[in-house]
């Protein structure tokens, strides 16, 4: 009998390592540092959907020093999310990064303006100081005073102006249009607090919207990218779907549980405050939802927008092959088992409906 306990005392030991095994690790690098952005798989990760899925998933938050697509290039992480724009340049230089799902489905950039300036439309910026960012984030301006009918490097037309990642320029009226995301910039115009403490300094009404998705100028954002030798690797496309499965899920999730969804952002410590995240949660609510063939789901007609406005700004050289740069399967095998797996909930959200979300003083 001692004997035997040894067995299988031993025998444990043995299919311990190989039940560990069983359960890969994966990284996967996010576009920039903790929020709401990202909360799906911040949701994904806080609920256990990567453990249920058999993987054992870290979030890498990215940053100014951090970019994802180097460290998807490199090897050190295996998923990455970041705008199609960048994945294309990615692309140009010989690194083979592939999209398997398309998480936003709309675009959260805008220009905005002053109401009492009058700047109502792209064609109004004639003569004017127009505010962008720098990497890749000003083609989609570049391309709306292209389209009406300015010539973005002749300052007798437009002015371009650097923008820093704020508002400062265009609070101080410095600048007569600004960029901003609806998720970020646009609430810490919003948040302002006066010199006395009044609040609010501004609201909606003082501002107009210019938006490049209604003007047909939007570019891609959010996307979940791969290596493309890494995918073709055995057993890893049955990875990708798994880690797809549980992050749609975490998006589902926010979608229906705001609230949860700040406070799982919240407890990764994010820079901005708690009312900032709630405005934000809502705001990328809205760009993921609805998509219309299910989360994830590339639309070939927005690929084909950004494709053209990165050849026409030389962020490539040679028109983009759609079959190259994204596929869906990995994405549709993922939907179909949720669907298939959970009976009743929508992954398509077409009856989603935004909150109403306060602004909270300096977002706190």
């Amino acid at each position: 009998m001692r004997k035997l306990g040894l067995v299988l005392a031993f025998a444990v030991l043995m299919v311990m390592p190989a039940a560990a095994q069983e359960m890969p690790s994966v990284s996967v690098v996010l576009k920039w540092v903790p929020q709401a952005q990202f909360a799906g798989y911040y949701a994904a990760e806080a609920l256990g959907y990567y453990e249920e899925e058999g993987l054992n998933v870290t979030i890498i938050a990215a940053g100014v020093d951090i970019n994802p697509q180097v460290l998807v290039a490199a090897g050190d992480a295996e998923f990455g999310t970041d705008w199609m724009g960048n994945l294309l340049a990615t692309r140009e230089t010989g690194v083979d990064v592939v999209n398997i799902a398309q998480i936003y489905q709309r675009s959260g950039m805008r220009q905005i303006t002053w109401a009492d300036s009058g700047l109502t439309s792209f064609e109004d910026l004639g003569g004017r100081v127009v505010g962008v960012w720098c990497c890749g984030n000003q083609y989609p301006t570049f391309a709306a005073l292209t389209k009406a009918g300015f010539d973005v490097e002749d300052p007798d037309d437009v002015t371009i102006a650097q923008q820093a990642f704020d508002m400062n320029a265009f609070l101080a009226r410095e600048i007569d249009a600004a960029s901003a995301m609806t998720y970020n910039e646009l609430a810490q115009v919003l948040e302002v607090v006066g010199p006395n403490g009044e609040f609010p300094v501004y609201t909606l009404d003082d501002l107009n919207i210019l938006d490049f998705n209604e003007y047909g100028t939007a570019m891609l954002e959010d996307g979940i990218f791969v290596r493309a030798d890494w995918l073709a690797e055995p057993g890893n496309e049955e990875i990708a779907v798994k880690f797809l499965r549980a992050t749609f899920r975490g998006w589902t999730y926010c979608r229906d549980n705001l609230d949860d969804c700040v406070d799982f952002v919240l407890a990764v410590g994010p820079t901005l405050g708690e009312g900032h995240q709630r405005w934000q949660m809502n705001e990328v609510n809205k760009l993921v939802w609805p998509s219309p063939d299910g989360i994830g789901i590339m639309d070939p007609a927005a690929f084909e927008i950004t494709a053209q406005i990165a050849l026409d700004y030389g962020i490539i050289s040679q028109p983009a092959d759609p079959a190259a740069v994204y596929r869906t399967d990995l994405a549709q095998a993922a939907l179909e088992g949720l669907m298939a797996d959970y009976e009743g909930i929508d992954f398509t959200g077409a009856d989603f409906t935004p909150m109403e979300v306060a602004i909270t003083p300096n977002g706190e």
